[in-house]
């Protein structure tokens, strides 16, 4: 069974950084495409930031240049780096199998940005 556990939410002033993780198991890590999403309250789920097996990158517009997605193969996990966040940062975090083994989220991780 495919799980996605994400981790490293949490309260941070304007300005400051995160850094998120979600571990895959239950599948061969290293032929998915992964995806972090967000949803803020009363909003729709987007995705941020996407990278391939290969390691090929997409970030929606209004994260670029502060959000680094990456990825560890031999830990199976997937990260999201966020700097310079912005109280419009403020939003659930999930993590998402992109095509292939199919469609499965993690429980999400709170990510707030309030001085």
């Amino acid at each position: 069974q495919v799980q996605l556990v994400e981790s490293g939410g949490g309260l941070v002033q304007p300005g400051g950084s995160l850094r998120l993780s979600c571990k895959v198991t239950g599948t061969v890590f290293n032929i998915i495409a992964m995806a972090w999403y967000r949803q803020a309250p009363g909003k729709q789920r987007d995705r941020v930031a996407y990278i391939t097996s290969g390691s090929s990158i997409d970030y929606a517009d209004s994260v670029k240049g502060r959000f680094t997605i990456s990825r560890d193969n031999a830990k199976n996990t997937v990260y999201l780096q966020m700097n310079s966040l912005k109280p419009e940062d403020t939003a659930v975090y999930f993590c998402h199998t992109e095509g292939w083994p199919g469609d499965y989220w993690g429980q999400g991780t709170q990510v707030t940005v309030s001085s």
